[in-house]
């Protein structure tokens, strides 16, 4: 306890040094924190985003570099019959096959251009969520994705034109915001009844069927048998596994996370180096003192603790304050980024606060062994003799 007192005497003598001390290392708990709190963040609201389409399997043509690039599916379609090979190989788990397109709206007197989505109505529940209105149903009615009907000011019962004709349909419901997705983008899109799509333009296959599986552990399967029931002599179709890409782009953007934390880290270690001056200052400062306490009986390992007590003091207050303005710092990064606190409050994103104090603490202490250990071998004859 009498180390504990000496040690925070010093602190308390030369204040404005140490207060600067602690100001780095509130600064650098603060980086640290906020900077992790902001990329796990991210991470969750990336993952938020994508696993509902976790547990899909896509299949759409394949296309040769003789017959198109970069996505293009070079006319390419996926027959009837193989919609047929594609149920038997899925077993009991949904498959729903789709035609798509673009085409130009009318909305009030201006025209616009809309990507198509064309489905059984029945098939819609199990692949889209509704916010307004209803599902479709066969007819000429359409849903429209929510980020087109925000943006145009659409509502449920208006009618808008299709084509440049003077087809015009009426909105039957809206699609709830879907966000970035491996399958369909349907937040700027209509969808409309296969039936509709298939007579309006006269297209009788599809350009890709989506699998939902039941059991993400099946997935693999699943892809196996398509790949071997369509892909048996040639390849056909392209089978994508989405939980596979949706765990390529979490790991990606786990390590973003934890590069924006190392950055952070580093005016972490700043602070420490700051320390690290103040400690050996003091040391210098109180070489006869440190020579008096050694003459008075002192041994080695109580001068260290000395300053390591000093090193401790300081890495607490300025971890215990860098810890609780995490918090502002955290939501402040996280609300400009994001423009949402939703994950913000989350386990995994608050732990971080802890590693910034814990790292805090550690820095502190790790500045302070060589001042410590640089007081301890001091030759007290020496030391007394010092001016």
């Amino acid at each position: 306890m009498i180390l504990f007192d000496l040690a925070r005497r010093n602190i308390r003598l030369h204040w404005l040094r140490s207060l600067l001390a602690v100001v780095g290392i509130i600064i650098g708990v603060v980086a640290i924190s906020s900077m992790g709190m902001l990329g796990n963040s991210l991470v969750l609201s990336i993952s938020d985003s994508l696993t509902s389409v976790g547990d899909t399997i896509v299949v759409s043509p394949h296309v040769s570099s003789a017959q198109g690039s970069f996505g293009s599916s070079g006319g390419l379609r996926i027959t009837e019959r193989q919609v047929e090979e594609i149920r038997r190989a899925a077993g009991a788990n949904t498959v729903i096959p789709l035609r798509t397109g673009a085409d130009r709206i009318t909305v009030g007197n201006e025209a616009k251009t809309a990507a198509l989505y064309a489905m059984d109505p029945a098939d819609v529940p199990v692949l889209l969520e509704k916010e307004g209105g209803i599902y479709l149903r066969y007819g000429s009615g359409v849903m429209v994705g929510k980020k087109l009907a925000e943006e145009n000011d659409l509502k449920v019962g208006e009618t808008i034109g299709i084509g440049t004709g003077d087809e015009r349909a009426r909105i039957v419901g809206i699609l709830k915001e879907r966000g970035i997705g491996f399958d369909i983008n349907p937040d700027y899109a209509l969808v409309v009844p296969d039936t509709w799509f298939a007579s309006r333009y006269g297209e009788r296959d599809y350009d890709q069927v989506i699998i939902k599986v039941r059991n993400l552990e099946d997935i693999d399967g699943v892809k196996a048998a398509v790949d071997d029931k369509l892909n048996r002599r040639e390849q056909v179709v392209n089978v994508l596994d989405t939980r596979k890409v949706l765990s390529t782009i979490i790991d990606a953007f786990n390590q973003i996370s934890t590069f924006t934390t190392a950055i952070g880290g580093i005016s972490l270690v700043v602070a420490g180096i700051s320390i690290l001056n103040v400690m050996l200052m003091s040391v210098t400062e109180r070489t006869k003192e440190i020579g008096i306490i050694r003459s008075l009986g002192a041994k080695r390992g109580e001068v260290m603790r000395i300053f390591l007590s000093e090193a401790l003091i300081l890495g607490l207050l300025g971890s215990a304050i860098g810890g609780a303005l995490s918090l502002a710092g955290g939501y402040l990064a996280v609300n400009v980024m994001l423009q949402s606190t939703k994950y913000l409050f989350e386990a995994s994103t608050l732990v971080y606060i802890l590693y910034g104090v814990a790292f805090g603490i550690g820095v502190s202490l790790l500045s302070g062994i060589y001042p410590a250990w640089k007081a301890a071998m001091m030759n007290p004859i020496e030391a007394l003799r010092f001016e």
